[in-house]
């Protein structure tokens, strides 16, 4: 292979790392952390927001321990108010004690304010967790 031949080669390779590279830092500076979940049940752990795809996801930290109660929901409100019970925490397909980490919100949900973990058998809130401001 002659030089100029490596030379277009590796700048190619460079400019390809470089596009990676910022595409993932793009998504990365798009992360919001919320306060620490405060309610009776779930008073551990927060969410972080961020954008993969081109899709708000929501995703419960580490130490985020699910409550014990029958039936824990994802549930956000939006800066206008507007509350959105999403799925369940916990289903039928996890096995022990792992649950729905993560959530992709549907489209309809513009913004979200605040995350709170909703029991939808006693129709009671579990814990919140709020964003400084709406994340979208």
């Amino acid at each position: 292979m002659n030089k100029t031949m490596q030379f277009l080669l590796r700048a190619s390779l460079i400019a390809m790392l470089m596009l990676s590279f910022s595409a993932f830092a793009a998504d990365m500076m798009d992360m919001h952390t919320s306060s620490q979940f405060q309610g009776p049940k779930a008073n551990k752990g927060h969410v972080t927001h961020s954008t993969r795809d081109g899709k708000s996801v929501l995703t419960l930290s580490d130490d985020f321990v699910v409550p014990d109660t029958p039936d824990p929901h994802w549930e956000v409100v939006d800066s206008n108010g507007q509350v959105y019970l999403l799925d369940k925490l916990k289903k039928k397909a996890f096995i022990g004690d792992k649950y729905q980490k993560e959530i992709v919100l549907p489209s309809y949900v513009k913004n979200v304010s605040k995350v709170i973990i909703w029991c939808a058998w006693a129709e009671a809130n579990l814990g919140e967790a709020s964003f400084s401001s709406p994340v979208q």
